[in-house]
């Protein structure tokens, strides 16, 4: 009987050791926003997906593989959000994901703020980035909020037009067990 229940608490503390976590989509928002003839216009995406391992007393251990449903994009603008969806844009026929797998996690040296690596990948274009996030509590979860810059053209997103090169992203993701 004594075995059975060490190998109960050792697989209970190895299960527990690194929290795993599902997005939850309808209580999270992935928008951005960039100018277009020189006025911010924004958007967002749905369809959030993937796994959150977070344990904030080891970072070493904690991981983000996370997408969006690149066909979701909303501007509140159908033509356009069609337009967005051609080829020249995010070709959502072709790739129909934006995902991003960190890579490392690190405390920064502000407090409370951590710092996420990673590979963010649209249209089958892959580029390293890095931003400041906060992971705050919720229930049998966390909220993590972030945001970075990108340059749309290295991800081979909307030709020479008049819109900016830089987009940026905003996230508030409520991650629960």
């Amino acid at each position: 009987m004594k075995p059975s229940i060490f190998l109960f608490l050792l697989l209970f503390v190895v299960a527990t050791a690194c929290a795993q976590y599902k997005p939850v989509d309808k209580r999270s928002s992935v928008t951005f926003t960039i100018k277009n003839f020189g006025i911010n216009t924004g958007g967002s995406f749905s369809g959030l997906q993937g796994e959150v391992n977070f344990d904030n007393r080891d970072l070493t251990k904690a991981g983000v593989n996370v997408w969006v449903d690149a066909n979701s994009i909303n501007t509140d603008n159908q033509t356009r959000d069609e337009h967005l969806r051609q080829d020249t844009y995010f070709d959502v026929k072709a790739y129909p994901r934006i995902s991003f797998v960190s890579t490392r996690i690190t405390v920064s040296g502000q407090t409370g703020v951590l710092l996420i690596f990673g590979k963010l990948t649209i249209k089958n274009q892959t580029r390293e980035i890095s931003f400041p996030f906060t992971a705050t509590p919720d229930g049998n979860g966390y909220v993590f909020k972030g945001a970075f810059s990108i340059n749309r053209k290295d991800f081979g997103v909307g030709g020479t037009s008049i819109i900016s090169n830089n987009l940026d992203v905003q996230l508030s993701i409520l991650a629960t067990k």
